[in-house]
């Protein structure tokens, strides 16, 4: 890789490498780390300097991986299916911050789902990320909330139950700007993300990511059946097989694609045709119910209300953050205090 030089910087004067995180944790060929590189990516490009991002996850795969971009951002990482409620508390504290959300599958549409639908219906104004595998990766592969009816996994047997469709609950439940992407379709995850950024409101990013299959075939040493009849742990350690990640040359809009995951599965991806109208809600949901009806991922901008009001809005919050006001504009006057009394008795 070339050094950077001072023509690689951005419109702010940084360079890509004031935007990188901590090194990866993750398994190597896992979408997240794809993500995570998009985000670094798209916040460069705009210029949103990365003293002016908050970042908040809560616990999974997906949640880690804040960790993986904008070392120089605030960040915490709170608890399981509570980063909406976090987020809004430090959204207030100062609302002239960029707020960027991580969450997974499990972590949004099981233990979180109630945060998220009373996030969305407030127009917090953050981007809400869904790093979307279908499992809990990071507790070895059970099946999440957005696992399609049928599918066999290895420790877990069979899913009977239908899936939670992430972009349908948010057009549901009226969240201004909608978007699906696939972790391997780096091009157009990262302008989603750009376009997010700049959206006044909250902005869901349901993005397909696929999780890296574990080698393990029963007789052989690195198998989990056979570590676990001869441990003697020091660590907690799983071994996971180096893959190369998933990268889609580029289609267009209105194609469709199958891609091969790493267990030998297939999804089908199709892009939005040009002449869609994203600002049509009803037209988006008959497009998600046709998409569900052919198994499709349908990938693109789904839906956006650029006028609709957010949470600041609704309360007449100031431009000035509250956690920069003065004692004297905190504090009410006396005679204020008094009157209060006095109307109360």
């Amino acid at each position: 890789m070339m050094a950077e030089t001072k023509t690689d910087t951005n419109v702010i004067g940084l360079t890509r490498s004031d935007y990188k995180g901590q090194p990866s944790t993750l398994c190597p060929g896992c979408g997240h780390n794809t993500i995570a590189t998009q985000i670094l990516m798209a916040c460069y490009e705009v210029g949103i300097h990365p003293n002016r991002i908050a970042k908040f996850s809560g616990i999974g795969c997906s949640s880690k991986s804040a960790n993986y971009f904008l070392n120089a951002s605030f960040g915490f990482n709170g608890l399981h299916g509570r980063m909406p409620s976090m987020t809004l508390g430090a959204a207030f504290a100062d609302n002239t911050m960029k707020i960027i959300g991580i969450s997974g599958d499990g972590d949004t549409a099981n233990i979180g789902l109630g945060q998220f639908k009373h996030l969305v219906r407030r127009n917090l104004p953050m981007v809400y990320i869904i790093e979307n595998n279908g499992v809990y990766g990071l507790t070895k592969g059970q099946f999440s909330a957005t696992s399609e009816r049928g599918l066999e996994l290895k420790y877990q047997g069979k899913n009977p139950f239908l899936p939670i469709d992430i972009v349908k609950e948010a057009l549901i439940g009226n969240a201004s700007f909608i978007a699906r992407s696939f972790a391997g379709d780096p091009k157009q995850l990262r302008e989603l993300i750009k376009s997010a950024l700049s959206h006044r409101g909250t902005s869901v990013l349901d993005i397909i990511s696929p999780c890296v299959s574990f080698n393990n075939r029963e007789d052989t040493l690195h198998s989990y059946n056979w570590g676990r009849q001869h441990e003697a742990p020091l660590h907690d350690i799983a071994y996971v097989p180096t893959r190369r990640s998933i990268i889609l040359r580029e289609f267009g809009e209105g194609e469709i694609k199958e891609v091969t995951l790493h267990d030998g599965s297939k999804i089908i991806l199709k892009k939005l045709e040009k002449a869609y109208d994203p600002t049509n809600k009803w037209h988006a949901i008959r497009m998600i119910e046709e998409a569900e009806q052919n198994k499709w991922f349908l990938t693109g901008l789904i839906y956006v209300n650029p006028d609709q009001p957010t949470i600041y809005d609704y309360l007449n919050l100031g431009e000035e953050p509250l956690n920069r006001l003065p004692v004297d504009k905190l504090r009410p006057e006396p005679a204020t205090i008094e009157d209060i009394n006095l109307r109360m008795q």
